[in-house]
């Protein structure tokens, strides 16, 4: 066990400062065959990812999938990577500090502001930095690779954070991702001596300034290209994930359903879709793969796509929808495709995000 990192109070605020903590799945360092080996050494070995027995596990993942995926996922990285890094981490860093501008400064007036009051910018940082006494602090922690949630969590309680709200960003539920934030936070936190008053949020699905974020990116988006079937693809989980009782399924399609609703389409508009499938066993469907090729063959040869599980672009985004996909869709008979970008650190979604933190911080800023 160990010391809390964190200062005892601030003067202007003896219940501690409030800290945010954002997170997200994470990326390598780099897109090399190394750095993409370390990263899914880590990310594979969760047992919230992959849920089968250790013993069994560990063989397949070290004798076969990191001796040949590291090198093909490498090269998928370099055809999105940036010169300043990842997409992943460019668009979460920009993010915290939009959302830092938004609740920073008169952290009630921020929290309770609308957010057509709420101002928008900010710089590409870690943690921005505040002086104000007893002002909200934000960091940003990934759940595999850096910065991770410990990290994360032992600068928010350097910075005298002593209420903490946890922010995954992953809009639905699933054990496999949410699940694993709330995981490694408690981890990290049975470490601290002085464990700081906690708040989790599993979720926004179902968000009003969410779905209409999503609804008027697509609306701008289809301002500058052709309006066609509108195809929502949301990362897969298997089958008997859901079976088990994970919500993820449902809150997709419901979140599908209210975007859908929103920019008034009929049922015969739109459709849901699973991506990012591995391995030989059920997903959920319809793959969207799949249902692409199927489509540019004989279908809808017309094809609008958005991700709104992923609140920043990234590899299965930008890679596998807005290339791989596209590439095969025009290849076997598609005639038009586009891919709608996530809602990143746009306005409307850093809006959207702190009305949730809004909510939830209510209670602690009447004190």
């Amino acid at each position: 066990m160990q010391d809390d990192p964190g200062e005892p109070q601030s003067k202007s605020n003896p219940a501690g400062r409030l800290g945010i903590l954002l997170a997200n799945l994470g990326t390598p360092d780099a897109p090399t065959p190394g750095a993409v080996r370390r990263f899914l050494a880590e990310f594979l070995w969760d047992p919230r990812v992959i849920e089968a027995p250790r013993w069994l596990w560990w063989p397949v993942l070290h004798a076969v999938i990191l001796r040949l995926r590291p090198a093909k996922s490498a090269h998928a990285y370099r055809l999105i990577w940036t010169p300043q890094g990842s997409p992943l981490m460019l668009h979460g860093r920009a993010l915290l500090a939009t959302l830092h501008d938004l609740l920073a400064g008169d952290p009630q007036a921020a929290m309770n502001a609308p957010p057509n009051e709420l101002p928008a910018g900010g710089s590409p940082v870690a943690i921005p930095p505040r002086n104000e006494d007893g002002a909200p602090v934000l960091a940003l922690g990934m759940s595999y690779g850096s910065p991770s949630i410990p990290q994360a969590l032992l600068q928010l309680g350097q910075a005298g954070a002593r209420r903490l709200i946890v922010l995954p960003l992953y809009p639905q539920y699933s054990g496999t991702t949410t699940g694993s934030v709330f995981d490694r936070v408690s981890r990290e936190l049975q470490r601290w001596r002085w464990v700081p008053e906690l708040r989790f949020i599993n979720g926004y699905h179902d968000d009003d300034a969410y779905i209409e974020a999503l609804a008027m990116s697509i609306r701008d988006h289809w301002r500058e290209h052709e309006r066609t079937h509108l195809l929502f693809s949301f990362h897969g989980i298997p089958q008997r994930y859901r079976q088990a009782g994970d919500p993820y399924e449902h809150q997709c399609r419901e979140t599908s359903r209210r975007v859908a609703e929103h920019l008034g389409l009929s049922a015969a508009e739109w459709t849901v879709s699973f991506q990012s499938q591995v391995g030989r066993e059920e997903w959920l469907r319809p793959y969207t793969d799949e249902f692409l090729l199927a489509q540019a063959r004989s279908g809808h040869k017309r094809m609008t796509v958005i991700c709104p599980g992923f609140a920043a672009d990234c590899l299965e985004t930008l890679e596998e929808i807005a290339i791989r996909n596209r590439d095969t869709f025009m290849k076997h008979g598609g005639q038009y495709y586009t891919y709608v970008p996530a809602l990143n650190a746009g306005e409307r979604h850093a809006h959207a995000l702190a009305g949730v933190i809004r909510r939830h911080a209510a209670g602690w800023m009447d004190h």
